[in-house]
């Protein structure tokens, strides 16, 4: 009997001592690692792995946090702004914004029949328009990272026509607040061409900047019709459209 509570009293003890080893070997390694070396141990770990490790102790805070660190694993990774003569102002923020980068719209060369689009009823005869509605915060952009940071958002759509019918392209993209107000809008003119044409597929691009907070949905809406009102599937053919959150370093 007393042995066995001896065996339990000590139990404690042991696992202090364990305790306190562990804690003085990881103060000898923080010691006496050189910080190149730790670096060097944070380059080669997930960037998700890193950022916590801003917890470890000052130092390492302040070594996750600078700049030369993401700039170096944006480098090791092949993740360069287009324009290296403008580099970005936030090598953190410009890493993870590039590796988060995807295309927002869903089904966008509407290879899966018309899933994730909406028809848009605008009451005229021979006007063929569809639509998606993006929701920022489903996509991962909450609202502090779109009000503070305002990244650069850059829409691009490609048209082409029949070559024996004439048709009209037209496109309309809306950054809308929280009850789908409008906050910025790009909506340029309708592209005509003419029947008999020989146009090449053309690609439309706008880059929203400095559109002010309160971005919380984007509605992308394009379509055209055919001018020689034939019956069956002719006019504007639509094809690869995007939405993308872009680093702010870069340009169009």
């Amino acid at each position: 009997m007393g042995q066995a509570e001896s065996r339990n009293t000590d139990a404690p003890l042991t696992d202090l001592r364990s305790f306190e080893s562990r804690s003085a070997a990881f103060s000898f390694v923080m010691t006496h690692v050189p910080l190149t070396v730790v670096e060097e141990i944070l380059l080669n770990l997930p960037a998700h792995v890193v950022k916590e490790c801003r917890l470890v102790c000052h130092e390492w805070k302040e070594l996750v946090d600078s700049g030369p660190h993401w700039r170096e694993r944006c480098r090791r990774e092949g993740i360069q702004p287009c324009d290296a003569s403008r580099p970005p102002d936030d090598w953190r923020q410009f890493y993870f914004m590039t590796k988060k980068r995807r295309n927002l719209i869903k089904n966008p060369k509407a290879e899966d029949s018309l899933t994730g689009w909406e028809f848009v009823d605008n009451g005229d005869d021979g006007i063929y328009l569809k639509r998606q509605l993006i929701d920022l915060q489903k996509e991962g952009y909450n609202a502090a990272f779109m009000d503070h940071l305002q990244p650069h958002i850059k829409i691009s759509d490609w048209y082409g026509p029949y070559f024996n019918g004439g048709c009209e392209y037209q496109i309309c993209v809306e950054l809308l607040d929280q009850k789908k107000e409008p906050i910025s809008t790009f909506q340029p003119e309708k592209v005509v061409i003419e029947q008999w044409n020989d146009e090449p597929w053309c690609k439309m691009t706008h880059v929203f900047k400095d559109y002010g907070p309160g971005v919380r949905l984007i509605r992308f809406t394009h379509g055209g019709k055919d001018t020689q009102f034939w019956a069956g599937h002719y006019g504007i053919r639509i094809t690869n459209s995007s939405v993308e959150i872009c680093p702010a370093a870069e340009r169009e």
